[in-house]
């Protein structure tokens, strides 16, 4: 088993898969370093694919104190599994609270990060809902831990942007629902109390995020509701972005729709390395529907 250690010295345990250009794929908080299968044996054909673990998710290391896990602490851990393998610069690819994760990390990291694909980010983003939200998760949190996440895992499992992967894949998300329930009890309350609940709000971070220019894939399911309007927001502020919305999708794009998924990241990939990526024309941008011209 691989591991590398983090500045704080918590051990991530990671895999890797492939020779080529690296991506870094970041899960989300239902899932773990396996949720990337989809992406890993179509990529690893030509990429050199790493997944990881984060911390407070076996086989990792699980702190035991909560001050251990924060939105900062995610976005560095990437950057301690880059500095382990010794890779200069990768593309990272990122799914909800790991879209947050590789958000945060091309905002600090911008010469380490080849591109970043930030899917299905913005659940407590939103300032008009983040109160509502961190209710939720502190109740989450206390469930949880009173529950334990084998049990607690059979309802989030079904959440209302969950449901969508269960229909169309019942194979598939038993598998899903499986995996999730299997996480720690400790790791999965403290991770819901110290990265979910107290993640800063997007729109607070507006200046730095506009002037970010790696480029950017933004990529929701239309029935995720809490992520469209961010991510219009961060297409709308981020110059170097792509805007992606998958039709009859939930939350676990990557799980719930691995063809289109991959083609668009892969599309994404060689415009990035090919230098055909552009920042968003200026004239593209305007309070005029039709004319050309400011009146």
């Amino acid at each position: 088993m691989s591991f590398a250690t983090t500045q704080d010295g918590v051990k991530l345990y990671f895999e890797e898969t492939g020779k080529g250009t690296p991506i870094i794929f970041v899960h989300e908080y239902a899932g773990d370093c396996r949720s990337w299968e989809p992406q890993v044996r179509f990529f690893s054909r030509c990429y050199r694919c790493i997944t990881y673990s984060a911390r407070g998710y076996l086989p990792s290391d699980v702190p035991a104190n909560a001050k251990s896990y924060s939105q900062d602490l995610a976005q560095t851990d990437i950057l301690a599994i880059l500095d382990h393998l010794e890779i200069e610069s990768a593309h990272i690819v990122g799914l909800s609270m790991g879209g947050f994760a590789t958000l945060h990390f091309g905002l600090n990291n911008p010469k380490r990060s080849l591109s970043l694909v930030v899917a299905g980010c913005g659940y407590g983003a939103d300032e008009s809902t983040r109160d509502k939200f961190k209710q939720e998760a502190e109740a989450a949190a206390d469930s949880i831990e009173a529950q334990t996440m084998e049990e607690f895992g059979k309802g989030y499992g079904l959440a209302p942007a969950r449901v969508q992967y269960k229909n169309k894949d019942p194979r598939g998300w038993s598998e899903f629902e499986t995996q999730l329930r299997e996480h720690s009890t400790l790791g999965s309350a403290n991770t819901m109390r110290g990265v979910q609940a107290k993640r800063p709000s997007l729109y607070k971070l507006e200046d730095q995020i506009r002037n970010l220019t790696v480029p950017t894939l933004i990529l929701n399911g239309d029935e995720d509701e809490p992520c469209l309007d961010v991510g219009i927001y961060l297409k709308r502020t981020i110059s170097s972005s792509a805007l992606v919305t998958l039709p009859k999708t939930g939350h676990a794009s990557n799980l719930e729709e691995p063809a289109l998924f991959n083609m668009f990241c892969d599309n994404f990939f060689h415009q990035v390395e090919s230098n055909t990526w552009s920042l968003r024309d200026p004239r593209s941008i305007s309070s005029n529907i039709l004319s050309t011209s400011e009146s």
